[in-house]
């Protein structure tokens, strides 16, 4: 085969070559460990160190290796029980003031790792961790626009000092009652240059009076909806690395909702109070004139823009419904102690919108009161004729009325919590606020035992495939069936090489992948070897019939791959999750199989036939 070009011979060597050494890391297999990164001004030094093993000692818990690599401690682990034991300790001892995560660390040998041979990430599936389904309530943020709208109407209705009985909301529709034709085009004329965004109809009162009906554009529901998702989506991304989870997924699913899964987390209950929950503050202001709101409430007499709000003793306020501002609207937030009263805080600060409205109301009521309101969103699982229904609870509670005692604006403090509802609100708050709440719709664990028992059988699966494929290779087109077979074991060491260097997460479906792409790269081997048979029958020399079966085989496997990488290609481009790991997969061992299954069996074949005379070939 002195056909065969010499710089191919080698370059399907600097290929092997390639392959061996950006696969090999993948035989190192992770192990356990806990990875502590400094939060809220603390820091990762010699001395967390020390308190690190400190801890672990006092309580009989063996780690294997405790490092500092630049910001974060990353502590092994020799199996998962310890490493879930050791988290617990360390995580409750350190507080909120380190982000202690569940992690597993590389085994690598350094000297891979300086020339960035990694070993693929694994999926959900093998890792083990949690997957969240969240439902985003949309219509909840489209109710909360509509009244600030409502809000901005009224106040707008009252400076330009036109007459009206009331604006109300009724369903999606802000409803503006009033008296006369002159009044109502007016109010019509001012909503239409302030609120574009709004469409207005009006209609006669049967007992006397019009109504101005004002409803939003489908194109704003439209583009609020889209907002709340990209926000939510931020928001989550926020949230879960204050969780600090290694190499999340947080990603849309179709138009409402969320996926969230963190891989190696196992505590549930933690990552449910912080994904699914919403908290936040808002600030009213407390109107002193009504002395008894709960029998103001009763009697009708309660004004329309105020409501009943309650703290935990019980006690009834009277709240402004207006916000000065609220948990949407702050820059950052920290959780610490008030240095007078020695009570759990949240330092807020807020953004400079917020900031203004605040100095003026401050400004405008110094010796007034002013309450600030907890709402929490807690998700619920209920059962329904015995179907499970996810729903939510809100709780608003006054935590804080008091006197406003000077002016401020953008930096204030917020007491009235207890030291563990500090550090979740401020986390919350922190991350930023949810532009709608979700509800978790599904929910599913899988164990660190679950993940070792799917990589186990998917290892099993692949070499079950491997070597089914090579033994009937072997025996049914003899030495060039063995040809085929070394180049199946280079196809699977390529394309783990290949996707080891741009680091795609391996999962089951990844895995199918895998054993696909092996049965079908065997194909291109079964052309060239019939065509040769087919050559050697009509008379043609054994190299003649080499060089014959590749030529005319091509084409044949080009067509026919290609068309396979254009589905994939589909599958990657219209899939998402599993069935875009699959493809991802598939679409690359179509590449290297291609490569493998012709290039590298023709250079191999050339290595043994070439310059030698033959009279028959082992096929």
């Amino acid at each position: 085969m002195s056909d065969f070009p010499r710089w191919k011979a080698w370059l399907v060597v600097a290929v092997l070559v390639f392959g061996l050494v950006w696969a090999l890391p993948n035989i190192f297999q992770k192990q356990p460990a806990i990875q502590i990164q400094a939060n809220s001004g603390a820091t990762v030094n010699q001395a967390l160190q020390e308190r690190v093993v400190s801890i672990l000692a006092k309580n009989h818990v063996k780690s294997s290796k405790i490092t500092i690599n630049g910001t974060h401690m990353l502590a092994r682990f020799s199996s998962t029980s310890t490493q879930l034991k050791a988290y617990s300790l360390i995580r409750d001892t350190l507080g909120d003031r380190y982000v202690v995560a569940l992690n597993l660390a590389s085994t690598v040998p350094g000297w891979l790792r300086a020339i960035g041979a990694n070993a693929m990430p694994l999926g959900l599936d093998l890792q083990g961790g949690v997957h969240f389904l969240l439902q985003v309530d949309t219509q909840a943020v489209i109710h909360q626009q509509l009244q600030r709208f409502r809000e901005d109407i009224h106040d707008s209705l009252g400076q330009e000092k036109i007459k009206f009985e009331a604006v109300t909301l009724s369903g999606n529709d802000i409803v503006v009652h009033v008296a006369d034709e002159k009044n109502l085009d007016a109010a019509r004329a001012l909503i239409s240059r302030d609120d574009a965004q709004l469409d207005l109809s009006t209609s006669r009162i049967a007992a006397g009076g019009y109504q101005l009906r004002a409803t939003l554009k489908s194109s704003e529901l439209q583009k609020i909806e889209t907002s709340i998702i990209r926000q939510n989506l931020a928001t989550m991304r926020n949230r879960v690395n204050q969780l600090g989870v290694s190499e999340p997924l947080v990603q849309q699913q179709g138009t409402s909702r969320i996926v969230v899964e963190l891989p190696g987390m196992q505590d549930t209950a933690e990552a449910k109070k912080i994904l699914g929950a919403t908290a936040t503050l808002e600030y009213h202001a407390v109107d002193e004139n009504v002395s008894d709101p709960v029998a103001a409430q009763k009697n009708g007499t309660l004004p329309p823009e105020d409501r009943v709000y309650y703290n935990r003793q019980g006690r009834a306020y009277a709240l402004k419904k207006k916000v000065i501002a609220s948990g949407d609207e702050l820059i950052d937030a920290t959780a610490g102690i008030d240095q007078t009263t020695g009570l759990p805080d949240v330092s807020v600060v807020l953004d400079s919108t917020a900031a203004k409205r605040m100095f003026e109301f401050t400004s405008a009521n110094v010796g007034k009161l002013m309450a600030v309101v907890y709402i929490e969103r807690i998700p619920e699982v209920k059962v329904i004729n015995g179907k499970r229904v996810h729903t939510s609870k809100v709780k608003q509670v006054v935590i804080n009325a008091s006197t406003i005692q000077g002016v401020f604006g953008k930096r204030f403090q917020s007491t009235g919590l207890s030291t563990q509802q500090a550090h979740t609100l401020a986390l919350l708050l922190k991350s930023g606020s949810l532009a709608a709440p979700m509800n978790i719709v599904e929910e599913r664990v899988i164990g660190p035992s679950l993940g070792q028992s799917n990589i186990d059988r998917g290892l099993l699966s692949v070499l079950l495939g491997l070597g089914f494929v090579l033994i009937a290779a072997g025996i049914y087109y003899k030495l060039f069936g063995l040809v085929a077979d070394i180049a199946l074991v280079f196809n699977l060491i390529l394309l783990v090489a290949v996707l080891s260097v741009f680091q795609a997460t391996l999962t089951m479906p990844s895995i199918a992948g895998i054993v696909l792409t092996l049965g079908m790269a065997i194909d291109a081997n079964v052309l060239i070897c019939e065509r040769i048979r087919e050559e050697m029958r009509n008379g043609s020399t054994p190299l003649a019939s080499i060089r014959a079966g590749y030529q005319k085989a091509w084409s044949t496997i080009l067509d026919a791959n290609v068309t396979h990488l254009i589905a994939s290609v589909a599958l990657m481009t219209f899939g998402s999750g599993a069935i875009r790991g699959f493809a991802i997969t598939l679409g690359v061992g179509i590449l290297t199989s291609m490569f493998t299954s012709v290039t590298a069996t023709h250079a191999i074949t050339a290595r043994i036939h070439g310059g030698r005379k033959l009279k028959t070939l082992s096929v």
